[in-house]
């Protein structure tokens, strides 16, 4: 078994983490921060120790044979108890730090008893992948067995109740969130019930091995995924809508940056590309370009054309936007036309309606939008006394 899906995990679990890390150095007091980081990192570690490979080199190179079986369990009940502790964070409450006590002091005695009992027991013969029914029947290695067993399913029940029951009080990511990780939880008790159900069968003489071997290790990996999938959801979901709402706001405004584009390259207005860039980096880039060639149009903006546009459109729509945004597409586009074309009217000339509005970063997004789907704008790109006659 190469365990390559274990190490692809575990390297995305850290990924996650690495990329949290200068919130954690910054905000290291935040004991929230902390104990999510803490989840996804032991979370990542279950999958690294989970694997064949990483089990044999641990042995190998301890000299200890099946010592990775005493680190695997103890990571595992260390991230069952660190799971348990989130939810109670996310709680909140008077009594919060005293229960997180509590839960890291009963789980601390659990990996002293866990260790203590591999050191008493005689585990001689390595073994990679069934170590739990192959020794279930060896005092003090069986002992250790079942007490890491029990804590890790006591920790996913408690941790599944909790998520679910708080999940009924309120809304929004932090419930879909919890409602995932309750879910995870839930698979993740499979995990221990497979475990004991094949350490069982051993005691009554049979061999279900294939439980521990096969159907377990799936359910731990879709545990752990959902788990932290549903701890990411409220943590990282503002980022991430933010991440969405820029990056589509950057792509709306193409049309308009395209419309601008001669003035933008033929008079240097536009700033170097940042590289790389976030979605909200490159939206205030293409933003700054826009302004700047607004900027630079502004002596060739027709008020007259403006308000013309801008009242058949208000006629036709009724939408106060709308209509600004179309008054914004055919001005521009005629200034554009004019500016390519030359030679330029006076600015005497412009005509004497109301001044447009300085557009926002909403409005320019609809101004791009008129661009692509106004008829007016594409009257006006052919002949601007027609500009209207039509608006949509």
């Amino acid at each position: 078994m190469s365990g390559l899906i274990n190490y692809v995990s575990c390297g995305v679990l850290w990924l996650g983490v690495t990329v949290r890390a200068p919130d954690l150095v910054r905000h290291w007091r935040d004991p929230i921060l902390r104990v999510i980081c803490a989840v996804m990192a032991l979370a990542g570690l279950c999958f690294l120790l989970g694997a064949p490979p990483t089990v044999g080199a641990i042995n190998r190179i301890s000299g200890v044979p099946n010592l990775a079986a005493l680190v695997t369990y103890a990571t595992i009940t260390a991230y069952s108890a660190m799971s348990l502790v989130l939810v109670v964070f996310w709680k909140g409450g008077p009594n919060v730090r005293r229960i997180t006590r509590r839960l890291m002091g009963g789980y601390c005695v659990v990996l002293l008893v866990i260790a203590a009992l591999f050191a008493l027991g005689g585990a001689s013969v390595e073994r990679r992948t069934d170590f739990d029914t192959y020794y279930a029947v060896t005092p003090f290695i069986a002992e250790m067995i079942v007490l890491y067993l029990l804590a890790h399913l006591t920790a996913v029940v408690t941790t599944a109740l909790w998520s679910l029951r708080w999940a009924r009080e309120v809304h929004g990511r932090l419930r879909v969130g919890l409602l995932t990780m309750g879910a995870g939880t839930v698979v993740g008790a499979g995990y221990s019930v497979s475990k004991l159900t094949a350490v069982v069968a051993r005691w009554c003489g049979s061999d279900w091995s294939a439980l521990g071997t096969e159907v377990s290790p799936g359910l731990a990996g879709l545990s752990a995924l959902l788990t932290v999938v549903g701890i990411l959801i409220p943590w990282a979901g503002p980022s991430l809508t933010a991440w969405f709402l820029s990056w589509r706001a950057y792509v709306r405004l193409a049309p308009l940056e395209r419309e601008l584009d001669d003035v933008l390259s033929h008079r240097n207005l536009r700033l170097p590309r940042p590289r790389p860039s976030s979605p909200a980096t490159l939206l205030m880039w293409r933003q700054t370009s826009i302004h700047n060639a607004l900027s630079y149009l502004d002596a060739l903006f027709d008020r007259d054309l403006y308000e013309r546009t801008h009242d058949a459109a208000l006629h036709a729509t009724g939408d106060r936007e709308r209509a600004q945004a179309a008054g914004w597409a055919a001005i521009i586009a005629a200034a554009v036309r004019e500016e390519r074309d030359g030679p330029h009217v006076p600015v005497s000339s412009r005509g004497a309606g109301r001044r447009p509005p300085a557009p926002d970063a909403s409005a320019l997004v609809r101004i791009a939008a008129a661009l692509s789907a106004s008829g007016v704008v594409e009257d006006t790109r052919v002949h601007r006394g027609s500009a209207a006659r039509g608006v949509f």
